[in-house]
């Protein structure tokens, strides 16, 4: 039976961690997408759990928590609800859909996020984040990672803390099913979610994958990313609205319906 959908046979690889991967392989089966799945980050565990855990106990002294990504609010909720409940006066703000979607699973609906650009620019731009003179702000996030979100709010005036509650690795992975459907002709198109996860894209496929890599369409909801895929030397790299549905908007157009 030939697959239905404005999707139908096309081979999309989704790179997103094994985790968080469900959402957009299931948009792409229900359109008839043939989703490949090929994590290219693993989400670990902290090497030292005491930093996190001192934070939690003390959330009382802080105004502000921000969450970088839903790993984040994911790793740093699960010990709170394991330790206290989260203090009435405490704001949260988050970067992205993803993050928002996770805080009201732990009861936080009341949480300030851009409605556009899913970073730390879009945060920043928010009205909200103008006045933070004197305010006591925490950062929950993985391990390292761009330090602009912190440096300016301390710029204008708060007290930052960063937190690292979970850290990235690359996956040991076997490319070789993955090779053998781009030699089959089964992998029209790529999505890739962080510059940190093509980075390893790159690696995990070898010289090989690289070649079949750099003249696929590759779809990324980010400036950087995009960039970052075009200085690897990709060329045909699509820059998406953010998050999945961005990502599935842009692949609904790149194979429209015949």
């Amino acid at each position: 039976m030939t697959p239905a959908g404005p999707l139908a046979g096309r081979g999309i690889v989704v790179t997103r961690p094994a985790a968080q991967a469900g959402p957009l392989a299931g948009m792409i089966r229900a359109a008839g997408g043939l989703p490949i799945l090929f994590p290219v980050l693993e989400i670990l565990d902290t090497g030292d759990l005491a930093p996190l855990l001192e934070v939690v106990d003390r959330l009382d002294h802080f105004d502000l928590a921000i969450f970088i990504s839903p790993n984040a609010v994911l790793r740093a909720m699960n010990q709170v609800a394991a330790r206290r409940p989260w203090p009435a006066g405490l704001r949260a703000a988050a970067i992205g859909k993803g993050s928002v979607r996770e805080l009201k699973r732990f009861g936080i609906t009341d949480v300030i996020a851009p409605a556009r650009a899913f970073d730390s620019e879009g945060l920043l731009a928010l009205p909200e984040m103008q006045r933070v003179a004197g305010w006591r702000v925490v950062i929950f996030r993985g391990d390292g990672g761009r330090e602009l979100l912190g440096d300016t709010l301390a710029a204008r005036g708060a007290s930052v803390e960063y937190v690292e509650c979970y850290r990235r690795a690359r996956p040991r992975a076997d490319a070789a099913p993955l090779l053998r459907a781009w030699a089959r002709n089964e992998v029209d198109a790529v999505t890739v979610t962080s510059s940190e996860g093509l980075r390893n894209l790159f690696e995990m496929v070898g010289r090989l994958g690289q070649s079949w890599l750099k003249r696929t369409p590759l779809l990324a909801p980010h400036p950087r990313i995009t960039a970052a895929a075009r200085e690897l030397g990709c060329g045909n790299v699509i820059e998406t609205a953010p998050g999945d549905e961005g990502l599935m908007d842009a692949l609904l157009r790149l194979f429209p319906r015949s």
